[in-house]
């Protein structure tokens, strides 16, 4: 019994009543503690009702084309994000400032376009980002990762990407797996300090057989070694057209050089042999 008279029994389910009615979940999710699963849903639009103290929201295999920023500011204490396969495109700049806690995103299988510095740049406690399976994505900015210092594991695979820059991973050092295969690797003297980098690295490159060239046709589907001795060749061997200008300046200040010492010492012998004549002729003088 109770202090007031009432069985435990009574008052357990009068507390567990008020709390059911305190908790929200939105339609068609299904609500666990701090977990909000929204799978397969085929929702429209950012449902409605999440708990404020969500800590796992999975929203996959929606139609979502859009994340509303200030939806998911209230959303203060989320880590983990699971947004794969859905519409989402490419106006995601400032969408994640209010869920600086997040720890794991996962935006693969979208309709991105680029990732810009402002995409993920508050996200400051992030470890896994999946960007992987968005055939649209074509650019990601030089220090699109800047800020996420603590990023671990990153996937860029089977996107329309062409070129990545080294400093835009080689400044993350927590980084331990870099997704790269099927993309479309443009294999020019540009890339090949990203390869060395690849070969250099401690990074793990998951599905390594797959990262392959696709451009130009004379390094299509030649993998990343031995694409690297290819372009190790052609690039520190062939001149480009400021080499040709430089190497013909050289070549002008040699010549130059060489045309005024020849010209001084001229000068020199003219000067010297008429000073010797001159002596000699004094000293016939004297003779005489």
């Amino acid at each position: 019994m109770s202090p007031s008279g009432r069985p435990w029994s009574l008052s357990l389910v009068f507390l567990l009543g008020m709390a059911s009615k305190g908790i929200n979940c939105p339609i068609r999710c299904s609500c666990q503690y701090l977990e909000v699963n929204c799978t397969g849903q085929h929702l429209q639009e950012f449902p409605v009702d999440i708990p404020l103290d969500t800590r796992q929201l999975i929203l996959a295999a929606n139609n979502v084309s859009y994340l509303p920023a200030v939806e998911l500011s209230f959303l203060a204490d989320l880590v983990y994000l699971d947004c794969r396969k859905n519409l989402l495109g490419d106006d995601l700049d400032f969408t994640f400032t209010g869920v600086a806690r997040l720890v794991y995103l996962d935006l693969s299988f979208n309709n991105l376009t680029q990732v810009t510095f402002s995409t993920f740049s508050h996200l400051l406690s992030l470890v896994v980002l999946k960007i992987s399976d968005n055939p649209n994505l074509v650019a990601i900015e030089k220090d699109a990762f800047a800020n996420n210092t603590w990023l671990r594991h990153l996937d860029v695979s089977r996107t329309g990407l062409t070129f990545l820059d080294t400093s835009t991973v080689q400044g993350l050092p927590n980084l331990r797996l870099l997704g790269l295969s099927e993309n479309l690797w443009h294999c020019n003297c540009s890339f090949l300090d990203f390869i060395t980098w690849m070969m250099e690295s401690n990074v793990h490159f998951p599905d390594a057989d797959n990262i392959t060239c696709y451009t130009p046709a004379s390094l299509r589907a030649l993998r990343m070694p031995a694409a690297e001795a290819q372009l190790h060749f052609s690039c520190l061997t062939q001149l480009k057209k400021q080499d040709y200008v430089f190497l013909c300046l050289i070549g002008f200040c040699i010549f130059l050089a060489g045309t005024m010492a020849a010209w001084l010492a001229g000068i020199c012998a003219v000067i010297y042999k008429a000073h010797a004549s001159k002596r000699e002729e004094e000293e016939e003088e004297k003779d005489t």
